[in-house]
């Protein structure tokens, strides 16, 4: 066992921002560091195209061309210091979007591919936008790259051919083991094993996460290995945490697929990143009682993380410290110049792509729209409304030409709708509605829909509301009342319920039809059409729809969106009908 680190807990909970550390650290080029083993590893996560900046209001931040030139200029501070240096990525390394279907447009090598490669990371782990427009584009991606390798210990790629002539070349793997100054270092990956519930891995094979790494940790100390960073992205620092919990041999711990921002009184933040999530880094307890540091990053190339760890001669993790790097440009105290060549090669085409969808003006919105996560994932807002009446308004005018019948009800999960910022009043353009609705789903409506059968849809869509899950959903054509201290559905992985659920307390149609009445199925209560996306008709989030038939519509839900604000709204997002606070589709029951 070795020793264990001063670092304050998270205990299950985010920590204060006046939360500090407690470490004792030797100090690069201080006297002993290089006995004390010391590795700098910079790291980041989600990355997902956000190539220019750090979005509306904030051009001086993020942006890939900058990032660049950070991790160059920390990789030659660290190797300066006498430090062995890893560079990681935790996953989500794209995303669908604007920026991304520059690529799509351009072509192998994709944009994100050239970031990858002047970013020179040692190991990528493999996230779940990484499938969302399926495995062909990964492995599309992936070849783009100058020899990148990207892990994962608990996907099986070999049902797709693609994927499996990388991986039989190594550019996909379980694990990468690296020489640096200090030994040789173990690097596993790990993708969420949720996986095939949010995204479109097809044939890929998902297996339990804990074994995988465990297999690969005991598997890698036969051959002599004695230290091991884990790069994971199972969807939030918390979940590595709790996993690290059954995990024995893992030293550090690079978590992705959160945005959780982890800082220290005095670390420089991109404005707006004021909600701190705990202290950089945080602890985590494993299987045999040893303290593992555990990191991530708000994610948009906003923070690179500089993780400082030292090692003894045993090769035990003693000492732990480190901050995340804001990524700042122009009149900034920290600003660093963007990398020429990424700058030329990607920044300045994307820059003219996005700038097309800019000037094609949709419509105009009386009112700021919510779209942020936080939002859109926990209750009603205007945008989610305006989103599920379009899909609503779309599918009803679509449905006869495709042989389906006209939709009663909509369902827009939260997780689909991807801009996470408050859209202010004024002019709504293409490039907003590719923000806003960046995958590859279609508008699908599913017809004759039991009403025990709509329940326990709607049980799924707020079971996890408490998490932030994506699974929440926007609706029209209905109102909802829900209970979320009601029990909640649990379903098994083949979507068949586990537990019922006890939370969806009134369904009520826009007609006054009641579905259901104080929880239980309304004498008044019909079969519905559902007008949604083929991701969730396809059982994506868990949506219990189990595999009934659907038509899909031959119109991307960006389509739909765009059609419905130049269509359906004459232009106009007005005030009386998307409200600010709502306008009262869904609520929770007092």
């Amino acid at each position: 066992m070795g020793v264990a680190l001063a670092i304050p807990s998270l205990s299950g909970r985010a920590m204060s921002w006046g939360a500090a550390l407690a470490l004792a650290l030797l100090l690069p080029g201080h006297a002993g560091a290089q006995e004390a083993g010391c590795l700098v590893i910079l790291h980041n996560n989600d990355g997902e195209s956000q190539l220019l900046d750090a979005g509306r209001g904030l051009e001086d931040f993020g942006g890939a061309a900058r990032f660049v030139t950070l991790v160059r200029q920390e990789r030659s501070r660290a190797e300066a210091d006498g430090c062995a240096v890893l560079t990681l990525s935790s996953g989500d390394n794209f995303l669908p979007g604007p920026e991304f279907t520059a690529s799509l447009e351009k072509g192998v090598p994709f944009h994100d591919s050239l970031v990858i490669s002047a970013i020179d990371y040692d190991a990528l782990a493999i996230g779940n936008h990484e499938f969302d427009f399926g495995p062909d584009v990964l492995a599309d991606l992936i070849e783009g790259t100058d020899d990148d390798v990207f892990l994962s210990a608990n996907l099986d790629v070999s049902g797709e051919p693609e994927l499996q002539a990388l991986a039989d070349q190594g550019r996909i793997a379980s694990h990468r083991v690296i020489d640096t100054s200090i030994g040789r270092i173990g690097v596993i990956g790990a993708t969420t094993d949720r996986l095939s519930f949010i995204s479109s891995p097809r044939n890929v094979e998902v297996k339990e996460v804990r074994a995988a790494v465990q297999a690969e940790v005991d598997a890698l100390v036969t051959d002599g290995i004695d230290k091991f960073v884990l790069i994971s992205h199972l969807q939030s620092a918390g979940e590595d945490i709790e996993l690290l919990k059954s995990l024995r041999g893992i030293d550090v711990a690079i978590a992705g697929g959160g945005d959780e921002l982890l800082a220290n009184p005095g670390d420089r933040l991109v404005p707006e990143d004021q909600e701190i999530f705990g202290s950089y880094p945080l602890a985590a307890e494993d299987a045999e009682g040893r303290d593992v540091p555990v990191v991530t990053t708000a994610g948009s190339y906003k923070y690179l993380g500089r993780l400082i760890v030292r090692f003894d001669g045993e090769g035990k993790l003693v000492e732990a410290e480190g901050a995340p790097i804001r990524v700042a440009g122009g009149d900034q105290p920290d600003a660093v110049e963007p990398d020429p060549e990424v700058e030329r090669l990607v920044s300045e085409p994307v820059r003219a792509f996005v700038g097309e969808l800019a000037k094609d003006v949709l419509g105009t919105s009386e009112v700021a729209l919510e779209g942020r996560r936080s939002g859109v994932r926990t209750g009603e807002t205007n945008l989610g409304n305006l989103f599920a009446d379009a899909l609503l308004f779309e599918a009803g005018r679509l449905a006869p030409e495709y042989g389906a019948g006209k939709p009663d009800v909509a369902l827009q999960n939260g997780g689909g709708i991807r801009n996470d910022s408050l859209i202010p009043a004024g002019e709504i353009t293409a490039l907003d509605t590719f923000d806003i609705a960046p995958f590859s789903n279609f508008v699908a409506v599913v017809e004759d829909v039991a009403p025990e059968h709509f329940k326990e849809i709607m049980e799924n869509a707020v079971s996890q509301v408490e998490q932030t899950d994506g699974r929440f959903a926007q609706v029209a054509g209905f109102e909802l009342i829900y209970d979320p201290k009601g029990a909640a559905q649990v379903l098994n992985e083949d979507g068949s319920v586990q537990a019922p659920g006890a939370r969806v307390e009134e369904i009520r149609l826009v007609d006054g039809t009641l579905i259901v009445e104080d929880g239980a199925i309304a004498a008044t209560a019909r079969p519905v059409a559902i007008a949604t996306v083929n991701f969730l008709a396809n059982g994506g989030d868990q949506y219990p729809f189990r595999g009934v038939p659907y038509a899909t519509l031959g119109v991307s839900y960006q389509q739909a969106l765009a059609n419905f604000i130049e269509d359906g709204l004459d232009g106009i997002i007005g005030a009386s009908a998307y409200p600010e606070d709502g306008a009262g589709r869904i609520r929770t029951a007092p």
